[in-house]
């Protein structure tokens, strides 16, 4: 695969979030915020049905290099909780954030870690808006933001 995509090394996450309709797709549970740095969604209660997978991941991701044998560093990502009702849990994560040039958009929940949340986001886009983007409806979609966007790339002149 490596060879297809043209790339030197690819990283593996295994543990998807609950409500995750795709079966874990990466914008959910960890992102690139720069070269060498990943934030990557964590659930602090053990009891969550979330925890045992997002806690392989990030303890996955403190063992792995990048592709000339940097270590990555990892940056802990609060989970918002439960979202849905007893049949269903919704896949809410701060980790779906959408970068533009300008701002950082990041869906919120209502939940004491959405403030958590934008703390942690904030230092690591120095250069960008923080704009909170109220998701408690959008989530229902199974889609957070950065799932209704598409980048357009610039061009090379």
């Amino acid at each position: 695969m490596e060879n297809y995509l043209g790339v030197s090394k690819i990283i593996w996450l295994t543990g998807a979030i609950e409500g995750d309709d795709t079966d874990g797709h990466v914008d959910n549970i960890a992102r690139f915020v720069g070269p060498n740095k990943i934030v990557c969604a964590v659930e602090e209660n053990e009891t969550d049905s979330n925890y045992r997978n997002l806690k392989n991941n990030y303890d996955h991701l403190k063992t792995v290099t990048d592709q000339d044998n940097n270590p990555l560093e990892i940056v802990p990502l609060p989970m918002p909780g439960y979202l849905g009702s007893r049949e269903e849990r919704l896949p809410a994560s701060y980790a779906n954030f959408y970068i533009s040039n300008k701002s950082v958009l990041v869906p919120i929940y209502d939940h004491p870690n959405d403030k958590h949340a934008i703390a942690i986001l904030a230092p690591l886009f120095p250069n960008r808006d923080i704009i909170p983007i109220p998701s408690q409806t959008l989530i229902w979609g199974l889609g957070g933001v950065h799932c209704l966007t598409q980048q357009q790339p610039a061009t090379r002149n």
